[in-house]
């Protein structure tokens, strides 16, 4: 960690901002907005507690939906305050704004180890314009900057960069720093052989980091959407499938890449096929599998791998001693199209002399329907931060902070 830590600064009797992510999902029942996976709460607690039990006074912020820089009830962080209090068994005073009288009475008052949630900084649009001024107004609040929201760091955003130009001193919370840690610092030298495991739907979410990681991995595992690309890259015949023709060359190029680095790159050999697929209904017409090699003929779609590219991928990440995964292996929203996804989590789980480390996104909610949520080393909480840290980008959120 080349950042300062939260356990780096004194923080008694000092008011610290803490930038945290509780862009929670969340459903209406009954007329109030209830939490249906506190996750990303959760996982803020160690720097919370830290900072409650080091009796400093808290201030919370954080982003919660795209209420598009003006309020609106339906993002108001009020709920996440009430949860809070229960996780921490300790009142959350929550401010009705963000900046400001309301917020500025609130932490006048605020004893040692106390904890206040400021209302979602999306409602302000200077939160995500970077406005200098909304970002001074911020740091009014705080002697200290904690950065420990890593699933908006690749925003430069004003309380997710801006705020560290007008505060003493800006560090990274634990969160952060297991983050990096994992996604960053173990990946520089990983243990061998170290395989890769790509899904989701396209070649151009995924060409940087394929591009970035073919200069470290042993093996790429490449399924979901993109392996059609792939397949046409090939010569394949894809019926219907989803694919990206604009993307052809670029799967070429990362074929003809792994050749020439001697990286191995698995694409499906054989997939489950369907004629129809709903997916706003979550439905499929009854499919078939293809027989190993065989193409996907007209009028058919590629929706999952199939029972020998489950063998062939499950043998390679049995012999990994680190295996980073991002994306599943087909449309697993939809009963009938998720065996593969569940498969490869199993035997990611299955291997227990690995470091296995989730990148965020679809993948860590298919590890969590598969059950095997406790048998990972790692759940990053970052869908779009962890890829672009896996690309090698410099995350704002995290460029801002002062360097050890």
């Amino acid at each position: 960690m080349a950042k300062l830590s939260v356990r780096d600064i004194d923080v008694t009797g000092k008011r610290v901002l803490v930038r945290v992510d509780f862009n929670v999902p969340t459903e209406e029942r009954d007329g109030k907005t209830v939490i249906t996976d506190d996750t990303r709460i959760r996982e803020s607690l160690p720097t919370i507690n830290n900072l409650r039990e080091r009796r400093a006074k808290v201030i919370l912020m954080a982003h919660f939906g795209r209420p598009k820089g003006k309020p609106n009830p339906k993002y108001s962080l009020r709920p996440v305050a009430d949860h809070l209090h229960t996780l921490i068994n300790h009142p959350v005073v929550f401010s009705s704004d963000v900046i400001g009288e309301v917020p500025e009475k609130i932490v006048a008052h605020l004893q040692d180890g106390d904890v206040a949630l400021l209302e979602n900084v999306r409602f302000h649009a200077e939160e995500e314009a970077n406005d200098p001024a909304f970002a001074q107004a911020l740091a009014k609040l705080g002697d200290v900057f904690v950065n420990d929201a890593f699933g908006a760091a690749h925003r430069a955003h004003a309380s997710t960069a801006g705020i560290a130009q007008h505060v003493s001193k800006a560090v990274a919370g634990f969160l952060m720093e297991k983050e990096l840690t994992y996604l960053q610092d173990e990946l520089e030298a990983p243990a061998r052989p170290f395989v890769v495991i790509l899904g989701g739907a396209k070649v151009s979410d995924k060409i940087t980091v394929i591009d970035r990681l073919l200069d470290k991995a042993d093996t790429i595992i490449i399924g979901g959407g993109m392996a059609y690309t792939f397949g046409l890259a090939l010569g394949k015949k894809i019926g219907n499938s989803l694919c990206e023709p604009d993307k052809v060359e670029t799967a070429k190029a990362a074929l003809a890449k792994a050749t020439a680095k001697g990286v191995k790159l698995l694409l499906p050999v054989d997939n489950y096929i369907v004629e129809e697929l709903n997916f706003g209904a979550k439905t499929v017409s009854p499919g078939r599998y293809t027989a190993p090699g065989e193409d996907i003929p007209d009028g058919w779609e590629g929706v999952d791998i199939g029972p020998e590219t489950v063998k062939l991928f499950a043998a390679e990440v049995a012999t990994a001693k680190t295996v980073i995964w991002n994306g599943p292996m087909g449309v697993f929203e939809i009963k009938d199209c998720a065996k593969g996804t569940f498969a490869i989590a199993d035997a990611i789980a299955a291997n227990t002399a690995c470091k296995s480390i989730i990148g965020g996104g679809d993948s860590v909610k298919a590890v969590k329907q598969a059950g095997i949520a406790d048998k990972v080393t790692f759940i990053s909480t970052g869908g779009g931060a962890s890829l672009e840290l896996l690309e090698g980008k410099t995350l704002p959120g995290v460029a801002a902070l002062n360097d050890k």
